[in-house]
């Protein structure tokens, strides 16, 4: 898969993954932004980052929260002295009080996570969020559509195969997978879960044992409603002739034809609707069949 994007800079890349359009900075928000104001978002906060920031892809008019993993809470003190200077300002008070009630939901739900966390652990602080994430997510009153960004992913250098960076990033993502199933186990039938990344890497190894940025790569979907259980692929060939540029593995699905098939199939979006307001210029782009159970 890929997105329409056939350059190589992380950033514009990364960019278009974001905001869904066919050219980098093509949106001034993010798709997903725009998919909650479809569902019919706007009035109530069902996007959530867990990010220390929201990210692109959930930026817009459409009201979010956002929830990162930090050392410790707050002193009650400090929040009540904070309220005091922000009583006046009506965005500022709003703001802070979203912050608190979504700082005690994820402290209700990752209850039992805390003891011996450190922050600075990447792989504890991933495995953490996540479990917060299945947590709040099956909450009655919580979000229910939700982005993890997992960086570390950029292996110019000592990629590894069985072992090293690489499979080191595999096993965490394996491990998250597992942790969502267990988790969100109560409601897996209605989750749909989506790992994807802006492009993929070269298909030779660089002077310096790692792999550069590259064309076509892949994407998981998987959730209790998910026809799953196979590769679904038209496989391009490895041969220097079959490569895009002749260095990249040949994208041969567009990663918003999966997208578009979730919205509708999932979601229940009209793909008229989605081709106009969510992903834009994505005619092109069909709805992968019977994705969905």
């Amino acid at each position: 898969v890929a997105s329409p994007y056939r350059e190589r800079s992380h950033f514009d890349a990364q960019n278009l993954l974001e905001v869904g359009a066919n050219r980098p900075n093509g949106q001034p928000d993010g798709w997903m932004n725009r998919m909650l104001a479809l569902y019919g978002a706007a009035g109530g906060r069902l996007g959530i980052a867990f990010n220390q920031t929201v990210p692109l892809i959930l930026t817009g008019d459409v009201p979010v929260s956002s929830w990162a993993p930090g050392g410790g809470e707050a002193p009650t003190e400090f929040l009540e002295r904070l309220a005091q200077v922000y009583g006046h300002d009506p965005l500022f008070s709003q703001l802070l009080n979203q912050a608190v009630a979504v700082d005690a939901m994820a402290a209700e739900a990752g209850a039992g996570m805390q003891a011996g966390f450190n922050p600075g652990n990447r792989n504890q602080a991933l495995v953490r969020t996540i479990g917060t994430a299945a947590n709040m997510l099956q909450a009655n009153d919580g979000p229910r559509m939700a982005v993890i960004e997992v960086g570390g992913w950029d292996t110019h250098a000592n990629q590894g195969v069985g072992t090293g960076q690489l499979a080191n990033n595999l096993r965490q993502l394996d491990e998250g997978f597992g942790l969502l199933t267990e988790r969100l186990a109560s409601i897996w039938d209605d989750t749909v879960v989506v790992v994807m990344t802006e492009f993929g890497r070269t298909v030779a190894v660089n002077g310096t044992r790692g792999t550069d940025h590259g064309t076509g790569g892949m994407a998981f979907v998987a959730g209790g409603r998910v026809n799953g259980g196979h590769v679904l692929t038209q496989w391009p060939g490895l041969a220097s002739n079959q490569l895009h540029e002749g260095r990249d593995l040949r994208p041969t699905l567009d990663i918003r034809s999966i997208l578009k098939s979730l919205m509708n199939q999932h979601l229940g979006l009209p793909v008229a609707d989605i081709d106009r307001y969510v992903l834009p210029a994505s005619a092109d782009a069909r709805p992968v069949q019977r994705l969905m159970l």
